[in-house]
C-alpha cells in the first residue's frame, strides 16, 4: 500500500519497536481497518509475523456479523485471524464504555504471546478526546495524560502508532483505498460521553481554536511528566509498605504517610496490578477504612469488577468476589482436576507414593463440601480433636477465603483440608499410593 498521499502514516512501520509478532486489535471500525491495511501492505518491512485479534465483548446483536466480517477479511489478506470472547456488560454504576474497554484488554493481556506486540488504532482525534473526558471526570496527572504511544500489556506490549494521525487521514486514506469498514450503530449514539464531544462539542471548539488538538496533546504530554514524577515517588513507598510477596500492601507502611502520598500509593498500586482506577470518593473510603478502622474490622470495598480487603494489618486487592453456596456437595474421583465454581477456584490431585492423602479403597473417592460452622478434625498425632476455625486462623487463612476453601469427606468424616492438613488415619505411609492435594482460588482463566 502506497501512502505517498498521506505523509501522516510514513513514520508508522518504521517506529515500531522489536516484538515477536505484531498483532493488530481489529474490530472491523474504519481505523482499525485502515491500521492492518497498511502493514498488510507493507510486511515484508515488519521484522516478526503479523496477525489479527477481534474481541467479541457480547453486547451487540451484530456481533457475529462482524467476527465473520473481520475472518474474512483477515483470509483476503492472508493475516492469521484470533477471536476472543469477552463479557463486556456493564456492573451497575459502571459506564458502558469503561466497562467494554476493561473487559477488552483484561482478556488480551491473558491472550497476548510473550514477547508479542498488540496495536490499536487510537488517533489524535481519540487522544484529544480522552483527555477532555477524563478532564471532565476530574481526573489527576495519569488520567490527563491520556494515552501514552508505547506502555506493557500482559507479557507483551501495547502500541498507538497514530496517535500522531488525524481521523480525517484516516478515513482518507481508507476512501483513497476503498476498504470494506464495519459501521457501529453505537459511534453516533450522542448518550455516551465520547460521542457527545467527538460529534457536538470538539467540532465547535475547533472552530473557535483551530489548533486544539495539538494544544491537548501538549498538554497531555506535560501531564505524563507529572504522572512519571509521581509513580517515582509511588514506587519508592510500595517498597517500604508492601508484604514479601509483593502482592498486598502493609496497612502500618502506608498509614505512616502524609494523606497526598496514601492516595499517590493507592492509585499506583491498583493501577500496577491491572485494575479499574476508583473514583475520589471511593478512594476516599478506601483510606478511611483500610487504614483507620478498628483493627479487629473486617473492611471491605468495592468498585467495579474489584474490591480490596483487609486481613491481620494486610490489604489486599482482587477481582470482586461472587457469593459462595456453602451447602453446595460434589462427589470427586481424585482423577481429575474440578472447576467449584468462580467463587471456589480449582481441585488438584497428583498421584504421589509415601504421602498426601490415603483412601483404603481408591474409587471410592471424596465428596467435597465447604465450611457451615462447628466443622472439627484429629490431626496427624494429635490425641484431641480440634476447630476446623482455630486451624485456619494458625494457618492465616482469612475469614472471606475460609467458606470458600474446599473440605473432603469420606463419608461423614473429615478427612482433609487441601494445602493445609491431611487428618490422622488418612495419610499415605512408606510404599503406600496417595494424593497430594492442592486448592486455588484462581481459575486459570482468571484474569483482571
Amino acid at each position: 500500500m502506497s501512502t505517498s498521499k498521506n505523509n501522516a502514516f510514513d513514520t508508522v512501520i518504521p517506529a515500531l519497536p522489536d516484538a515477536t509478532s505484531y498483532i493488530v486489535a481489529y474490530s472491523g471500525g474504519v481505523d482499525s481497518h485502515v491500521l492492518l491495511h497498511l502493514l498488510a501492505g507493507q510486511r515484508e518491512k515488519l521484522c516478526a509475523p503479523l496477525m489479527a485479534v477481534h474481541v467479541d465483548h457480547g453486547i451487540q446483536s451484530q456481533s457475529g456479523e462482524w467476527r465473520a466480517h473481520c475472518e474474512s477479511v483477515c483470509d483476503q489478506l492472508k493475516i492469521p485471524f484470533h477471536a476472543l470472547q469477552t463479557d463486556g456488560v456493564a456492573t451497575p454504576g459502571e459506564s458502558p464504555e469503561a466497562a467494554a474497554r476493561h473487559a477488552r484488554y483484561r482478556v488480551l493481556a491473558d491472550w497476548l504471546p510473550e514477547g508479542a506486540a498488540l496495536l490499536t488504532a487510537q488517533h489524535r482525534d481519540d487522544q484529544a478526546e480522552t483527555l477532555l473526558l477524563q478532564l471532565f471526570r476530574g481526573a489527576g496527572p495519569r488520567g490527563l495524560s491520556a494515552m501514552p504511544p508505547v506502555t506493557s500489556l500482559g507479557q507483551g506490549l501495547l502500541l498507538r502508532p497514530f496517535l500522531d494521525v488525524s481521523r480525517a487521514d484516516v478515513l482518507d486514506l481508507a476512501q483513497t483505498c476503498e476498504l470494506d469498514w464495519i459501521e457501529d450503530p453505537s459511534n453516533t449514539d450522542t448518550r455516551y460521553d465520547r460521542n457527545l464531544l467527538r460529534h457536538e462539542v470538539l467540532p465547535q471548539l475547533r472552530q473557535r481554536w483551530p489548533g486544539l488538538h495539538t494544544v491537548l496533546a501538549r498538554a497531555a504530554a506535560h501531564q505524563s511528566e507529572q504522572a512519571g514524577l509521581a509513580d517515582a515517588l509511588a514506587g519508592v513507598d510500595l517498597s517500604a509498605s508492601c508484604s514479601t510477596d509483593g502482592e498486598r500492601l502493609l496497612q502500618s507502611g502506608v498509614k505512616v504517610l502524609a494523606p497526598a502520598r496514601q492516595r499517590n500509593l493507592l492509585r499506583y498500586w491498583i493501577h500496577r496490578r491491572g485494575f479499574a482506577m476508583p473514583s475520589q470518593a471511593v478512594l476516599e473510603r478506601i483510606r478511611e477504612e483500610m487504614l483507620y478502622s478498628r483493627d479487629d474490622a473486617q473492611p471491605v470495598v468495592h468498585w467495579g469488577r474489584a474490591e480490596l480487603r483487609r486481613y491481620r494489618g494486610e490489604l489486599y486487592l482482587m477481582q470482586a468476589l461472587p457469593a459462595q453456596d456453602t451447602s453446595q456437595c460434589m462427589h470427586w474421583d481424585l482423577r481429575n482436576n474440578p472447576e467449584l465454581g468462580t467463587a471456589s477456584g480449582v481441585l488438584y490431585a497428583k498421584p504421589v507414593t509415601g504421602e498426601g492423602l490415603y483412601l483404603p479403597d481408591e474409587t471410592s473417592g471424596v465428596d467435597v463440601r465447604f465450611r457451615r460452622g462447628g466443622e472439627s478434625l484429629l490431626l496427624p498425632g494429635a490425641s484431641h480433636h480440634r476447630t476446623l476455625k482455630n486451624l485456619l486462623q494458625e494457618h492465616s487463612v482469612p475469614g472471606w477465603e475460609r467458606e470458600r476453601l474446599p473440605l473432603l469427606y469420606s463419608g461423614e468424616t473429615l478427612v482433609a483440608v487441601p494445602g493445609i492438613a491431611i487428618c490422622e488415619g488418612f495419610q499415605a505411609q512408606a510404599g503406600q499410593a496417595g494424593f497430594a492435594l492442592d486448592w486455588s482460588r484462581h481459575r486459570n482463566d482468571e484474569v483482571h
